[in-house]
């Protein structure tokens, strides 16, 4: 966790969920802006490290959510997976939540998902380099971007109402753009 969140820009109002206002730490990124590298928590008691870096050379959905155990999330998630599975290997696919490794593993084999998950949760400083991580709960925001293979955002959308899922239509488009040039 970084030792002053003061420091940083807060987005107050960036997030919504159910009408309440929720403030976000951290500047929206672009499409354009080189995709900051971070080190998340993978799978195993001792989690495993992903590090966004890995993907270079490959186009890659990043998916950011609050927590795979909400109705939305859960949705999400499932609907990603079956986008993943339909774009063969051309695409890979990485969903983020705050949620502890064990849970997502729990949840993972439970919704038969087989994409890469990885947590945040021990580091707070991949939603803050996002423009994510609430201030009021420590969750991440919703949001997607598509990550060309030289790690330049190609498209992000962030989702301002936590309830709402993203425009799943853009993402398939800029990913499909992405790996054919």
């Amino acid at each position: 966790m970084p030792d002053d969140l003061a420091t940083y820009t807060t987005r107050p109002g960036a997030f919504t969920a159910r009408g309440q206002e929720l403030t976000a730490i951290g500047e929206e990124l672009r499409a354009g802006d080189l995709a900051p590298d971070a080190e998340l928590a993978g799978k195993g008691f001792v989690p495993a490290p992903v590090h966004l870096s890995d993907y270079r050379g490959k186009v890659l959905i990043l998916s950011c959510v609050p927590s795979l155990d909400t109705p939305t999330c859960d949705r999400e998630t499932r609907h990603w997976e079956e986008e993943r599975r339909a774009l063969g290997g051309d695409v890979e696919m990485l969903t983020v939540s705050m949620d502890l490794v064990f849970a997502q593993a729990r949840w993972c084999g439970a919704a038969d998902v087989t994409h890469t998950t990885a947590s945040a949760y021990m580091n707070q400083q991949f939603g803050i380099d996002y423009g994510l991580l609430m201030e009021e709960n420590r969750l991440l925001g919703r949001a997607v971007f598509v990550i060309d293979r030289e790690g330049r955002i190609r498209h992000v959308e962030y989702v301002r109402e936590l309830t709402t899922e993203p425009d799943y239509a853009a993402a398939l488009a800029a990913a499909r753009e992405a790996a054919a040039g």
